[in-house]
């Protein structure tokens, strides 16, 4: 991909800013204090503008979760990313419906997709898709590919209309945050070319998939794309080397072709499971608790559409298990889902948050629950 096309693509979508040769991408929905620290970041720290020949483009992560950061990619970075997930998938030109935003990576990246492929990329807003309202598509012998974050699933498996559309695509892609098994299920049964996908803003997106006729089989272990090495440390912690990894966040330069995550994960005969984030894991009263094993059966339990399990600051336990859940009483009998569960993972304190916090691409934010556990108070389980 030219750099041109690249630059004039990103500038189209109206959240850019070039300083110097670089080209930063903005968040228009960061409150003032993360818009402060973005706009601190936009030099160098001797003030002097910025002046790179790759690594030019700075893609904002974090932010609503615990600062700003840019990760810098550049035409080089995101057409490695194309390529690979057009070999994994063995698609032609990329025609995708977009409801993500464009600061975030994936929405950006369809539009880079359907640039570098040749195909089509039409914009559509969520609320609408929500609502019912599904886009009329044209028929194109490569199909059609929409990618949606797990709760917006969800939220389409309610609507027979959605499902139908929804099966006439060639590929769903599902990502930006972990898929619990009720809902991949129901997907399943429903015939949806679902494709679970990992990646990340510093690897230009997804470097791991299902494809759609494994998880029709039952498969759900990822599969490195073409692009990408996946390697786990001595604990666990999930590496990925590729020419789509990021140059390193701003201001430093960091060029290796490797970037080491935040996530566990355990590689399998059939390809690669990822087990949750390192900070996810919940040391109380000396065990340990799988946070994202917790939410698992939570939301397997039908009790609430959406739960976050954290882990915070008890004297007596060193830390205590807190559910955090949307105002409103449970669907389901909590002490049947939590049955599962080991007397340590069930949780201790129970939250209910009046606006659930959420950001443009419709993940939760953990950093805003976080501190919401400091000031309200908690609610015995089975309220």
């Amino acid at each position: 991909m030219e750099r041109a096309r690249l630059k004039a693509l990103v500038e189209s979508t109206g959240c850019a800013r070039a300083v110097g040769r670089m080209l930063f991408v903005l968040d228009p929905g960061w409150g003032p204090q993360a818009r402060q620290e973005a706009e601190a970041l936009l030099t160098l720290p001797d003030g002097r503008p910025p002046d790179e020949e790759r690594g030019w483009l700075a893609l904002p992560t974090g932010g609503s979760g615990g600062g700003v950061k840019w990760v810098r990619h550049d035409e080089a970075t995101l057409a490695a990313a194309v390529a690979g997930m057009r070999a994994h998938f063995g698609l032609g030109a990329i025609h995708a419906i977009d409801v993500l935003p464009a600061h975030h990576v994936s929405g950006l990246m369809a539009r880079v997709r359907a640039e570098v492929s040749g195909g089509t990329h039409l914009s559509w807003a969520w609320k609408r898709l929500e609502a019912g309202d599904c886009p009329g598509l044209p028929e194109h012998p490569d199909g059609w590919v929409l990618s949606l974050v797990p709760t917006q699933l969800q939220r389409l498996l309610r609507q027979p209309a959605a499902m139908a559309w929804l099966r006439g695509l060639r590929v769903v892609f599902l990502g930006g945050g972990p898929a619990w098994p009720d809902l991949l299920r129901r997907a399943r049964e429903e015939g949806l070319r679902l494709a679970p996908s990992y990646g990340m803003t510093e690897t230009a997106a997804m470097v791991a998939a299902v494809r759609p006729e494994e998880f029709l089989a039952g498969r759900e272990e990822l599969r490195p794309l073409p692009h990408a090495e996946l390697a786990v440390d001595g604990e666990g912690r999930l590496g990925v080397a590729g020419a789509s990894v990021c140059r390193g966040l701003w201001p430093d330069w960091r060029d290796t072709g490797r970037w080491t995550t935040g996530d566990r994960a355990e590689a399998r005969p059939h390809g690669w499971v990822i087990l949750g984030r390192m900070d996810q894991v919940i040391i109380t009263g000396g065990r340990k608790v799988d946070a994202a094993r917790v939410e698992a059966a939570l939301r397997g339990g039908g009790g609430w559409e959406e739960v976050v399990v954290l882990g915070l600051p008890d004297a007596e336990w060193g830390e205590t298990v807190v559910a955090f859940h949307p105002a409103g009483a449970p669907r389901a009998d909590l002490k049947a889902t939590i049955a599962g569960l080991a007397a340590w993972e069930r949780p201790r304190r129970w939250v209910a948050v009046e606006t659930w916090p959420r950001n443009a691409a419709g993940k939760v934010d953990r950093a805003a629950l976080r501190r919401l556990g400091a000031t309200l108070a908690a609610r015995p389980a089975g309220h």
